[in-house]
């Protein structure tokens, strides 16, 4: 097909030095006050929404090379998951670290991702209009913030 340049799969990364390695990437979800309200107030009926969202964040950061077809299986050393309730939207933040000979950008985009879906799950019956769209909802500005590599 075309004129493009046939790609082999995986990365081969046997030669590269394992180093610690950070990202941080953040994102996003847009909702709607009664959504918002009931997150600070403690009463939705899924349960505690942070606690859900920061544990998928986790297992999803763990899983991401089984969710990405060319992502590498990576030893995580560790993730730390932040939330801001701000006046119209949830804020994420997702931190992974890990030593090892590829970065790990991919895994925070994946836990962010992750967590901000979970909160909309959660929530989806208080966004959710008389025609059962979502008019307000929205996952946005997913990217990432930092990345670094101890050489």
């Amino acid at each position: 097909m075309g004129g493009g340049k046939e790609m082999n799969g995986m990365v081969d990364i046997s030669g590269k030095p394992i180093v610690k390695r950070k990202a941080i990437a953040s994102g996003r979800i847009i909702l709607g006050k009664k959504s918002l309200d009931a997150i600070e107030a403690g009463r939705v009926k899924k349960g505690n929404v942070f606690e859900a969202a920061k544990i998928s964040a986790i297992q999803s950061v763990k899983a991401t090379w089984q969710i990405i077809p060319y992502c590498h299986p990576i030893p995580i050393e560790s993730v730390s998951v932040n939330f801001d309730l701000r006046d119209d939207s949830v804020f994420c933040s997702v931190e992974v670290a890990a030593s090892y000979k590829t970065g790990v950008e991919m895994e925070a985009l994946v836990g962010v991702t992750s967590s901000l879906l979970t909160i909309w799950d959660m929530v989806k019956y208080l966004e959710k209009d008389e025609r059962g769209e979502y008019p307000i909802t929205r996952i946005t500005d997913i990217q990432v913030v930092s990345k670094e590599k101890e050489e």
